[in-house]
């Protein structure tokens, strides 16, 4: 008896170990970049982590979501946006939707879908660089409802089309869109597509809003061009402003809030720099304040035990010096460590490790420590022109370049 419970439980143990988690959405279940994957194996071999499945894609920087064993890829190929569904185990095609856009990027950049899909409840949402939503059933690929915010909503193009991943936010699906006549921010019943409200008249910026609770209260936050709005997510409502962007008029805020406790977090490039917010009684009160820790170009850092990982500096090619990475203690701002010349990247964190994806395709592990930045592995996992966040899914990482899909085993 004593042996058969042994077994039992050591199947039990197996079992929990390889199960993994969903990532359904832009950076991950709870949207700040993390996922509750462990299990993660240590240092990898000198030929680098093993590669399950790559196959060619078109173009797009929306980045991967995966959940139960499905991978939705959001790309372009000709004259046409497309939502592919496909095995996340062998890379498989499953399903195929397509729409017709006509976007063109005026700096010459890529011009496939920016927001990364969202998967809730058995139905996919998108939303295209024209501003096309759309709802897909995740099992079959069929549409349920589609909406042109561009059309309804009068959507400006901004400087590198529309980017805003969906939030998904009890039965509402959230944008910021930057819309007129008050369609900064705008709700929509996940069911219909029909609007529930809308809220705002600053333009959108690239950073896709975040839910969160502080101190019993239900917070919307979007991180709009003219800084941070704090909204009621049922009805639209306001309960803060805090203005928060560049003096210079080509900037954006890209990155997205990051919350702790009823602490949050701001970050911009173009001299702007961090801010970290404390909610005293439903009011932001400025902690610190600066542009010297990190000033986030595109990619929102991860917070581990009250330590930020991120980039630091403009992004654009040719610009020098080039980004850093960063390790900046939250409560303070004050700088860890750095690494200098590092380059654009985006940082996700999984199991204790920080995985840092270089523009140019390089993959970084190493622990996520304050002491330094010790690199347990690294491989050049994609060709040039990465900017899509990665995924990582039950034990394996999922990254995108321009042309390429990559399915990484981290186990």
């Amino acid at each position: 008896m004593k042996r058969l419970l042994s077994i039992l439980v050591i199947a039990s143990s197996l079992a929990a170990v390889a199960q993994g988690a969903d990532w359904p959405q832009f950076l991950g279940p709870d949207r700040n970049g993390t996922s509750p994957e462990t299990n993660l194996g240590g240092a990898w071999p000198s030929e680098g982590p093993a590669v399950r499945w790559m196959k060619a894609v078109g173009e797009g920087f929306s980045g991967p979501a995966v959940a139960q064993g499905r991978l939705i890829l959001f790309q372009r190929k000709g004259a046409e946006e497309m939502i592919d569904c496909l095995d996340a185990k062998t890379g498989a095609p499953l399903w195929h939707f397509a729409y017709p856009t006509a976007y063109q990027d005026d700096f010459g950049f890529d011009e496939g879908p920016r927001g990364t899909p969202a998967i809730a409840d058995a139905r996919v949402y998108t939303m295209g660089a024209e501003g096309a939503v759309h709802c897909l059933d995740f099992q079959k690929g069929t549409a349920l409802w589609s909406l042109d915010c561009k059309e309804k909503f009068q959507c400006p193009k901004g400087f590198f089309g529309m980017a805003c991943s969906p939030l998904i936010e009890s039965n509402l699906v959230i944008l910021n869109i930057g819309g007129q006549d008050g369609a900064g921010v705008i709700a929509l019943d996940r069911a219909t597509g029909a609007l529930r409200w809308k809220s705002g008249h600053a333009e959108a910026g690239y950073s896709s809003p975040v839910a969160t609770s502080i101190d019993g209260t239900r917070y919307l936050l979007a991180f709009t061009r003219a800084g941070l709005s704090a909204l009621n997510p049922v009805n639209g409502a306001d309960y803060f402003d805090f203005p928060w962007r560049s003096r210079n008029s080509s900037s954006v805020n890209a990155a997205a809030p990051l919350v702790n406790g009823n602490l949050i977090f701001l970050t911009a490039s173009y001299e702007t720099g961090a801010a970290l917010l404390r909610l005293d009684n439903g009011r932001p009160r400025t902690i610190w304040s600066g542009n010297e820790s990190l000033s986030c170009h595109y990619a929102t850092p991860v917070l581990r035990d009250g330590f930020l990982y991120g980039i630091d500096g403009r992004a654009d090619p040719g610009m020098q010096p080039r980004p850093a990475l960063h390790c900046v203690e939250l409560a303070t701002g004050h700088i860890r460590w750095s690494k200098n010349d590092f380059g654009a990247a985006s940082v996700t964190l999984a199991d204790g490790q920080l995985f840092v994806l270089t523009e140019n395709g390089e993959l970084f592990r190493a622990p996520a420590s304050p002491k330094e930045f010790h690199v347990t592995g690294q491989a050049q996992v994609l060709p040039l022109g990465v900017r899509a966040f990665p995924a990582i899914a039950d034990g394996c990482l999922y990254a995108r370049s321009k042309n390429k899909l990559v399915c990484i085993s981290l186990r």
